[in-house]
């Protein structure tokens, strides 16, 4: 990722939500502004939402986040939630999409937005990890949860693998539960997978 040339490249994504094909640099370029982004991580914590309450959770007037909203569904990063329909306001939720064509990263036109998506996605994953871990209640063991992190020695080949099976589960549960009611006692969980090299390991 350092140098814009490995294939194991981020890939942000609406969980719960179905993914796009690559984005167009153009739809990359829509994406990469401060609120839009913004707008874009707080769908993906509530899992749908109207402007007004976008408008309030971020300090903005709802036409402001109005605005923005449609351009984000011009370029397919958010869609109308069909759990929310017949009402008079407007539900969005965001649409999952991937970065992983490296020539995003090469050309000159879209590694700026690129970076910015990517720095704004592990800024967003740190802030919601420490809030969890803030909100953790010490007298409650029944919560469930999971902090994890392992190093293995692997191929390139071997790398490519196992990525693309943690991220096909992912997609499998994601595309079934994505237009079902939830259940009673569900709650929304936050997924991050993270595959990168360690700079300098295993080189001579």
């Amino acid at each position: 990722m350092a140098d814009g040339k490995s294939d194991l490249v981020p890939k942000p994504s609406g969980a719960g939500h179905r993914r796009l094909a690559p984005v167009e640099p153009a739809a990359l370029k829509a994406f990469a502004h401060p609120l839009r982004m913004a707008m874009y991580t707080e769908l993906q914590r509530l899992g749908s939402a109207t402007a007004s309450q976008l408008a309030r959770s971020l300090g903005e007037s709802s036409g402001q986040t109005s605005y923005h909203l449609r351009q984000l569904e011009r370029h397919g990063f958010v869609e109308d939630d069909p759990l929310h329909k017949g009402g008079r306001d407007r539900w969005w939720r965001p649409v999952g999409f991937d970065l992983t064509e490296p020539s995003l990263m090469r050309d000159p036109a879209t590694a700026g937005p690129v970076r910015a998506i990517v720095q704004q996605v592990i800024a967003e994953r740190a802030a919601a990890l420490s809030a969890w871990f803030s909100s953790l209640d010490p007298t409650d063991d029944d919560g469930p949860g999971l902090l994890s992190s392992s190093t293995l020695a692997l191929t390139r080949e071997e790398a490519e693998e196992l990525t693309g099976e943690l991220n096909g589960l992912l997609t499998r549960i994601a595309d079934e539960i994505r237009d079902r009611t939830p259940p009673d006692g569900a709650q929304r969980f936050r997924i991050h997978v993270d595959v990168f090299p360690l700079d300098g390991a295993g080189k001579p």
